[in-house]
């Protein structure tokens, strides 16, 4: 194929999904640094397939269930999975219903509000941490952790992430110590006595596996309400369609729609792997050791399987949507992330008569390697 297409680092990232859009046209896989990127819908799914090539292990840092390949990450993930079962997330409906409706209520009408700040962080915080039996007095902490996370994630810098974590994981312990001799009356107190390959989990293996529930999707679920609070105000025609959605309780195709809407723009930019082997993919020889970016981002907008990539077409589209990923690694929170979503949505559409991008400020996006919006003022009416 020649010389792969390189991603230039100091391009104009003011919307990365038409950089990467340009990229995809060029090549299916490209170069970035000391990395291969993988953008085409093809090359993504063939990859997060076939985790013997592409492995998980790309940290010294054990992350359960997420760093883990074959029988060992299988082990963890039936863990993991007891808990996000259809039953279990039906269960979490109602807690996440109170919570939308009093942040939706406590917003002002006609003018600026912060979708971010206002709507998506104490959304995600309150409604996880209800799930998962955390105080409801951690608030704050939660929400300044959120903040020193994405600033260390945009930084760069290794020291500044690796101090972010430590953070977390020393919050998480403190309220391990609590649980640890109280009936299981929660989920953190259910997983501390549960048990793989026939013995307990360890302190460790606990921490990571309540990291991987809220570390990130406190972010991401933020980001997320982001993204469907603007995709509605800019369209006027799909937040029409949404609003029927909720006043007729159509809870499949309004999940559908959010779906596709996070397609369109997918906040989840990117997970990392590793070749475990010299391997061919997208006319590229990625060598044995080298590290791979899977752009979900980029292949959810790939003209080739999506025709137009900003069509918004939720079944047609439905069957080839990687927002949350393929293959043995696909994320295993997508009914309780979708549920919450969708819940927010009710809500925030049920009680408003309308919601318009504000006057007074543009909304602004993320910057790589973060995705979705910076910052969405809005208007309710």
């Amino acid at each position: 194929m020649g010389d792969p297409a390189e991603i230039d680092t100091g391009e104009n990232w003011a919307d990365q999904r038409t950089t990467y859009d340009a990229l995809r046209s060029k090549c299916p896989v490209a170069r970035e640094d000391d990395r291969w990127v993988v953008l085409r819908h093809a090359e993504v799914v063939a990859a997060a397939t076939d985790p013997a090539s592409f492995s998980s292990r790309v940290t010294s840092r054990r992350a359960i269930p997420n760093s883990l390949d074959g029988l060992e990450h299988g082990a963890y993930r039936s863990v993991v999975e007891r808990y996000l079962t259809a039953e279990r997330v039906a269960r979490e409906e109602s807690q996440c219903r109170r919570h939308a409706a009093a942040i939706v209520d406590s917003l002002p009408r006609g003018v600026t509000v912060k979708t971010i700040a206002s709507i998506g962080i104490p959304y995600a915080v309150r409604s996880q941490s209800t799930w998962l039996g955390w105080p409801a007095d951690l608030e704050g902490e939660l929400v300044s952790w959120i903040g020193d996370n994405h600033a260390a994630t945009h930084s760069g810098s290794r020291e500044q992430m690796r101090d972010v974590a430590e953070r977390f994981d020393h919050i998480i312990g403190g309220l391990i110590d609590q649980r640890r001799d109280r009936p299981a009356a929660d989920v953190t107190g259910e997983l501390l006595r549960e048990t793989v390959d026939g013995r307990a989990l360890s302190d460790v293996e606990i921490v990571s596996i309540l990291r991987n529930w809220t570390a990130g999707d406190l972010g991401s679920l933020a980001t997320s309400v982001g993204v469907l609070v603007h995709f509605l105000a800019a369209r006027p025609p799909i937040q029409e369609q949404v609003r029927t959605l909720v006043a007729s309780g159509e809870a499949a195709a309004l999940t559908a729609a959010v779906e596709e809407i996070l397609r369109i723009d997918d906040p989840f930019v990117s997970n990392r792997r590793v070749a475990t082997k010299t391997i061919e993919l997208g006319g590229e020889t990625i060598a044995a050791g080298e590290s791979v970016l899977l752009n979900w981002t980029a292949a959810n907008r790939d003209p080739l399987v999506f025709g137009d990539p900003d069509r918004y077409d939720p079944a047609g589209n439905a069957a080839a949507n990687l927002v949350f990923g393929i293959g043995p690694h696909v994320c295993p929170g997508r009914a309780l992330t979708l549920m919450e979503l969708r819940v927010m949505l009710e809500e925030l559409v049920g009680r408003t008569d309308w919601i318009e991008p504000a006057q007074d400020r543009p909304a602004v996006r993320e910057i790589p390697p973060v995705g979705g919006w910076a910052r969405v003022p809005v208007v309710l009416r």
